[in-house]
């Protein structure tokens, strides 16, 4: 019996990279998972190549997006990987609509499923899960526009959204967690490695080459079904190659 037997799993941002991941993980461990994503191509594609998935095409940032969803499946462990591709350019060069995607996206998105979590649409013993970025503690690179300050943020929601939990006695767990390190394979993975190398004046293959301790998007499904089922204290964690730990 797997460890997410009999619960109920949505994942937003499902359909592809570490979000897939997610899916497939908790599936694998006896969950029913309902993956939510904008596109509809990429959700038809998961459904061909992954038995027993649902499905949603919602737009994430949209107000109504936590009702269609929590109508869908209602959640045990709801997770937020939505998230924008990065601007790649000096800030001088982005506009506000560039700087800005991943306050729009990532934030907007997770800002959205914690305010309706808190408004009583969860039941007592549910997890969320938000998936930030070690960009996050890291301030990022100059040319990644609002994306470090956006993952920072949501570490600081799921913090006052924990508070919140427990100021209403709401029995809730709100939990961020950060992927150390940039991840080849995945679409903000990639269009971040590109970003930063052409900035750095080398290659993808250099910059990669310099990278340690690397997690990939298996790591992070790893990570996540292990917060969703244990009993670790806080609200912030990271996962690097070397496995899931407390932030900092």
């Amino acid at each position: 019996m797997g460890s997410l037997q009999g619960q109920n799993v949505v994942v937003i941002g499902g359909s592809r990279g570490v979000g897939r991941s997610i899916v497939e993980a908790a599936l694998g461990e006896g969950a029913t998972v309902l993956a939510v994503a904008r596109g509809t191509a990429a959700l038809k594609e998961l459904s061909r190549e992954t038995s027993g998935v649902k499905t949603l095409a919602v737009d994430a940032t949209n107000e109504t997006a936590p009702d269609a969803v929590f109508a869908a499946l209602e959640p045990d462990v709801l997770v937020i990987c939505a998230g924008a591709l990065a601007p790649s350019a000096p800030v001088q060069e982005q506009s506000w609509e560039d700087f800005s995607a991943n306050w729009e996206m990532d934030v907007k998105a997770s800002f959205l499923f914690c305010k309706a979590a808190l408004q009583g649409r969860l039941k007592p013993g549910s997890r969320v899960v938000l998936i930030s970025s070690g960009a996050a503690f890291s301030g990022g690179p100059p040319n990644s526009g609002g994306y470090a300050g956006a993952k920072r943020m949501q570490l600081f929601l799921a913090g006052h959204s924990q508070k919140e939990s427990d100021r209403l006695g709401f029995d809730l767990r709100f939990m961020a967690l950060s992927p150390a390190r940039i991840m080849p394979g995945t679409g903000v993975g990639d269009r971040g490695i590109d970003g930063i190398s052409a900035y750095m004046g080398i290659s993808p293959a250099d910059f990669l080459a310099s990278m340690t301790d690397m997690q990939t998007p298996a790591d992070v499904a790893r990570a996540v079904v292990a917060l969703a089922t244990g009993q670790a204290q806080g609200c912030s964690f990271v996962v690097s190659g070397s496995g899931l730990a407390a932030a900092a």
